[in-house]
C-alpha cells in the first residue's frame, strides 16, 4: 500500500521540522561523545515509522536499548510478531508501557548491567566505577519524558501526548547508577516516505500544523479496511459501523467483495451528519482523538513483513505470525 492509495492528491505533503528540533539535533552531537547507552523509544503501534534513519551513524557502535513505547495499545498478536521480526534482525525488543509502568524496571535493570560492564571495563584500566550516562532518544511524543519520569518515580520532566513538548537537553539522575539525558524528539530533515508520515501523523507523533487533519482522517478510514482481515493488526469486523452507527460504504466502482475499498469521503460525511452536525473537520478530529486515546481499541497500524531491514523497510500488512513467548 502506498502513500498515493490513502492520501488524496490535493492534500499537502506531510512535513514537520520545526526550528527546536533542527537545533537540538546539532547538540546531539556533543551529547553523544558523553553517553555511553543510547536507550531508543519508538511507539508500538508504528515500530518501523519511528525509527531514525540515522540512527546508525549517531550511536556509532555504542550499546544500544530499543524501546516499545505503548504496548497497551497494541495486540498480543501484534507484540509477539514484532518480538519474532526484530529477534531475526538480531535486535532485543524491552516492550513498556510509561503510562502504567509495564516494563520499566526491567528496562531500568538492563541499563544498570550495561553500566556494570561499562565500569568492569574501567576497573580493568584502573579507574574508578561512575554512573552509566544514558541517552533517552526518539521522534516526538513516542514517550520519552514519561518513561523519564516512571523511571525517576516523579515528574522530574514535562510529558503530554502531543509532540514537541520537551524542546532542550535535559540530565536527570537516577541513583546512583544511571545519569539520563531527555533529549527533544527528533524527526528526518524531510519525511520523504509520506506512508510513514501518515503513521506518524496518526498516532500524534508530529505537530498537527504538519499535516492536514481532515485528510489523514480519510486516509485513516481507507488504512482501517486494508487493516481489518489481519487478525493481529486488532481492527474488528465493522469498528466504525460499530463505534458511530454508520457504516463504511464501498466506492461505487469497487467490486463487492473481501479487499473493496472503502469511500471515505462518504463515510465522513454520513458519521458528521449524524455527530457533529455536518461539519466533516470537527468529525475527522473526533475520530483522530479516540484512535489516539484508545477508544477504537488496541490497533497496530504496522506489521512486519518478512525480508525487510529492521531499520529502512517499507512495512505492508503480513498474515497474523504464530504464537510466541514473550522475551
Amino acid at each position: 500500500m502506498q502513500a498515493t492509495d490513502l492520501l488524496s492528491a490535493a492534500a499537502p505533503a506531510i512535513q514537520w521540522y520545526p526550528g527546536h528540533i533542527a537545533k537540538a539535533e546539532k547538540s546531539l552531537a556533543a551529547s553523544l561523545e558523553k553517553v555511553d547507552l543510547v536507550i531508543e523509544v519508538r511507539d508500538a503501534r508504528i515500530p518501523l515509522a519511528t525509527g531514525h534513519p540515522r540512527l546508525q551513524r549517531w550511536i556509532r557502535g555504542k550499546q544500544h536499548l530499543l524501546v516499545l513505547n505503548r504496548v497497551d495499545m497494541i495486540s498480543p498478536e501484534a507484540r509477539q510478531a514484532w518480538t519474532a521480526w526484530f529477534r531475526a534482525h538480531d535486535l532485543v525488543v524491552w516492550w513498556c508501557d510509561a503510562k502504567a509502568g509495564t516494563g520499566v524496571k526491567q528496562l531500568q535493570q538492563a541499563a544498570i548491567r550495561a553500566g556494570d560492564a561499562l565500569n568492569a571495563r574501567r576497573a580493568g584500566r584502573g579507574m574508578k566505577p561512575r554512573p552509566v550516562r544514558a541517552l533517552m532518544l526518539g521522534f516526538p511524543n513516542v514517550g520519552k519524558s514519561a518513561l523519564i519520569n516512571r523511571l525517576v518515580r516523579q515528574k522530574v520532566v514535562q510529558s503530554a501526548r502531543r509532540a514537541g513538548v520537551t524542546r532542550s537537553l535535559r540530565w536527570v539522575r537516577l541513583g546512583q547508577d544511571l545519569d539520563l539525558l531527555d533529549a527533544p524528539g527528533v524527526l528526518p530533515p524531510r519525511l520523504d516516505d509520506q506512508l510513514a508520515a501518515l503513521r506518524l501523523a496518526l498516532c500524534d507523533d508530529i505537530g498537527q500544523a504538519a499535516y492536514d487533519g481532515e485528510a489523514v482522517a480519510l486516509a485513516f478510514v481507507t488504512l482501517l479496511a486494508g487493516l481489518e482481515p489481519q487478525a493481529a493488526a486488532g481492527v474488528p469486523v465493522g469498528l466504525l459501523e460499530k463505534r458511530y452507527g454508520v457504516p463504511v460504504p464501498a466506492l461505487p466502482t469497487a467490486t463487492a467483495g473481501p479487499g473493496t475499498a472503502p469511500d471515505a469521503a462518504a463515510w465522513l460525511a454520513a458519521a458528521a451528519a449524524r455527530h457533529t452536525s455536518g461539519d466533516t473537520a470537527r468529525m475527522a478530529q473526533r475520530l483522530l482523538d479516540e484512535f489516539r486515546k484508545g477508544v477504537l481499541g488496541a490497533i497496530a497500524l504496522e506489521l512486519p513483513v518478512a525480508g525487510t531491514g529492521a531499520t529502512n523497510a517499507r512495512p505492508a500488512v503480513p498474515p497474523s505470525s504464530p504464537p510466541l513467548p514473550h522475551p
